[in-house]
């Protein structure tokens, strides 16, 4: 590779420090932009000292994402929320924090600049996430055309906000939910199955301006998905249908809370699938990258859940 300096804008998320890690393993100056410096110090152990450097930035401040970008080779936007929060809404996060990377790197003139959105993406869905995404993906095509955009489903791997969510949950509660009836589909993709995606798309010109829909080798309903944790960490837990009228009003009872397990947008969210178009778009494959199946790798974080943990699921 011959990329020098990275930026990488929410690179101390879960997705991030797997990008901060493959990008230190080739040998680039990794910045990692981040508000808070503490959270990101983390990072650093992921390569040679002074090889990753933490630095603070405003995200919505132009002159302050500007100093980031200035002098790098390439540029990851990573940043996203799952709900509001004060000033994080998914407005200023998904569409007017990547609009000012997208704005500063055309200034710049930086070559390559990836922006991670979302498969669930549309400009005309029920949920404010997935319009937010949607809108982000439109304000960088519009500041940096040759900007290439990622649409990955469900993501897993050690420390996913899926999996581990759920399987927490059913430490301490008798049923989960199944949420419009678990129908919902999902095409979970692995962690390092983007990353490296993300360094092929850096070592490869062709792929500017393109956009890719990342997504696993199986589609997968919302209530396979729970069975499967269940099976995996050995809980017996009541699976309940809830409709997402009811669920709906569960979540906006529930976000008011400081970490909401569920909120009314993520409700509307779960209305559509997130999964790979049929034919016609770029994909994992596309990129000459076969996507690990979720069989392959959750069994092994999700022993942590299960009483006796590996040794149980050795014997199992």
């Amino acid at each position: 590779m011959t990329l020098r300096v990275v930026t990488v804008f929410g690179g101390s998320g879960f997705v991030g420090r797997h990008v901060v890690q493959a990008l230190a393993r080739r040998g680039c100056v990794v910045r990692v932009a981040t508000r808070d410096l503490e959270t990101a110090l983390v990072t650093k152990t992921a390569g040679a000292v002074g090889q990753i450097v933490p630095m603070r930035c405003t995200p919505w401040d132009a002159a302050s994402v500007a100093g980031l970008v200035a002098g790098a080779d390439a540029v990851i936007n990573l940043t996203g929320i799952l709900y509001e929060k004060g000033k994080n809404t998914f407005q200023r996060t998904h569409v007017e924090v990547p609009a000012l990377i997208a704005r500063a790197c055309h200034q710049a003139a930086i070559k390559n600049l990836i922006h991670v959105s979302a498969l669930s993406a549309d400009i005309n869905s029920e949920s404010k996430y997935a319009r937010s995404k949607a809108e982000g993906e439109q304000a960088v095509r519009s500041a940096f055309p040759d900007a290439v955009i990622l649409r990955p489903s469900v993501i897993f791997g050690p420390e996913d906000s899926f999996f581990n969510r759920f399987a927490r949950m059913a430490v301490w509660v008798p049923a989960l939910p199944l949420i419009g009836g678990g129908n919902t589909k999902f095409q979970p993709v692995y962690v390092e199955d983007i990353v490296q995606a993300v360094m092929t798309i850096l070592e490869n010109p062709v792929t500017r301006g393109q956009v890719y829909e990342l997504g696993g080798p199986a589609v997968y309903r919302f209530k396979d998905l729970l069975e499967y944790l269940l099976a995996q960490t050995g809980q017996k837990r009541w699976l309940v249908n809830l409709p997402f009228e009811v669920a709906e009003v569960l979540g906006k009872m529930m976000q008011i809370m400081p970490e909401p397990m569920l909120t009314a947008d993520q409700v509307a969210l779960l209305k559509r699938d997130a999964v790979v178009a049929p034919r016609g778009v770029l994909t994992l494959q596309s990129l000459g990258i076969t996507p690990t199946a979720v069989e392959a790798i959750v069994p092994a974080y999700l022993s942590a859940y299960r009483s006796g943990g590996r040794f149980a699921l050795a014997e199992a």
